[in-house]
């Protein structure tokens, strides 16, 4: 979406296919880092955005026993804006496609869901896609799979996929929130369970990590002890963990962390998690996304107005976005392998590893975090034009 709007902003004709009637889908990325609130500072949207209803993160927390511990503090990151946006996706996307709808070059089409592509010559030139309406196809200069990470037009491109394996997965799950209640985004971390909790105004969005394939297990021990072990992790839920009516209303996310070889063939590109599955450590995925989107958008869109789009365009975008996907996985990649699995463990209280030792003892520290989430590794700035010039 993101893509798409910059590419029409620029001129160019683009036309975005939505699978789904609307973009209403519990439990996706709702983490509007400063990275992201840069960019729509950069469009001239920030405002309008901020008008939406969100709440605002300036600093991250986490609990290990007894210990509370402030683990980043965004007051110093170089953005405008010093604070995460706690806001659901569908209401994200839906600005977006309000602001793109303004440039004529944009066409979004919902319920139109991808089943192949058009080749000419060994080259994508074009997709397949089921509608309402019948069949469509579209033809293109450029395909772009932003289909997540377990995306159609990378397997139907038949790019090669590494999997860095994943240890864990998470049970999201929503409870009310009530007057009282602790504020702000904030992890649990206490024999052998870790819990997340996302204030999102009336409710909690609560994530339950579990070690890969343990559902089945959690299963056969019964509703009631995994609500048990919910208040024994946050007692001041106690009254609340019988929302959880049955183990429909918990959801589980299949951790991925893996990524393309080559992002690209000829007339095709991956971006998001297409190319990249990310783990939700940080909720960086949505952000990682954005800032391919405007590499992308920086590299691509004059030769998409001019015609002239090649191959070696598409490679300019994975050689501009690879380094920092890469560090930022094998940090999840550490942190899942040598702290989050053994936690999950434990059976004794849990030590906070020696990183938040330090941040603890020298609060300084807590601007490195703050950076590594927050603004992440080689920000993107829109370079494109406004054919509308700033008329929107």
């Amino acid at each position: 979406m993101m893509l798409g709007f910059l590419l029409a902003r620029a001129g160019v004709d683009t036309v975005v296919l939505e699978k789904h009637a609307d973009f209403l889908r519990d439990f996706r990325g709702d983490t509007v880092h400063p990275s992201t609130l840069e960019v729509m500072h950069e469009l001239g949207v920030l405002d309008d955005f901020l008008r939406r209803p969100h709440q605002e993160i300036r600093t991250l927390r986490a609990r290990f026993g007894d210990m509370e511990v402030t683990v980043a503090d965004f007051s110093h990151v170089p953005t405008r804006c010093k604070f995460i946006a706690l806001m659901p996706q569908w209401d994200f996307l839906d600005f977006i496609a309000e602001r793109a709808r303004r440039y004529p070059c944009f066409d979004l089409r919902m319920q139109a869901e991808v089943t192949g592509l058009i080749e000419d010559g060994g080259r994508v030139a074009g997709v397949r896609a089921t509608t309402p309406e019948g069949p469509l196809e579209v033809h293109a200069d450029m395909i772009v799979g932003a289909d997540g990470r377990s995306s159609r037009v990378r397997d139907l491109a038949q790019l090669e996929v590494d999997d860095l394996g994943a240890p864990i997965d998470v049970l999201w799950l929503r409870l009310s929130r009530r007057p009282g209640d602790p504020g702000q985004l904030m992890g649990v971390f206490d024999r052998g369970r870790i819990f997340v909790m996302i204030d999102r105004g009336d409710y909690w969005q609560c994530g339950f990590v579990i070690l890969k394939g343990g559902l089945d297990e959690l299963r056969r021990h019964g509703l009631d002890r995994f609500r048990n072990d919910i208040v024994e992790i946050a007692p001041f839920l106690h009254d609340r963990v019988a929302e959880i009516g049955d183990w429909n209303d918990v959801r589980l996310l299949t951790v991925k962390i893996d990524r393309l070889r080559q992002w690209y063939r000829s007339g095709v590109l991956c971006i998001g998690d297409a190319a990249h599955a990310m783990s939700p450590i940080g909720g960086v995925g949505i952000n990682l996304a954005v800032q391919d989107a405007v590499a992308a958008a920086n590299i691509c869109a004059r030769p998409l107005a001019e015609r002239s789009l090649s191959i070696e365009d598409l490679r300019r975008v994975q050689r501009r976005r690879q380094l920092p996907t890469r560090i930022i996985q094998a940090l999840q990649v550490f942190l899942q392998e040598r702290f989050i699995s053994r936690a999950l463990g434990a059976e004794d209280p849990i030590t906070p590893p020696l990183p938040v030792r330090l941040v603890r003892r020298y609060p300084f520290l807590r601007r490195v975090p703050a950076r590594l989430v927050g603004v992440g590794l080689r920000p993107e700035h829109v370079r494109t034009p406004d054919v509308l010039g700033g008329q929107r």
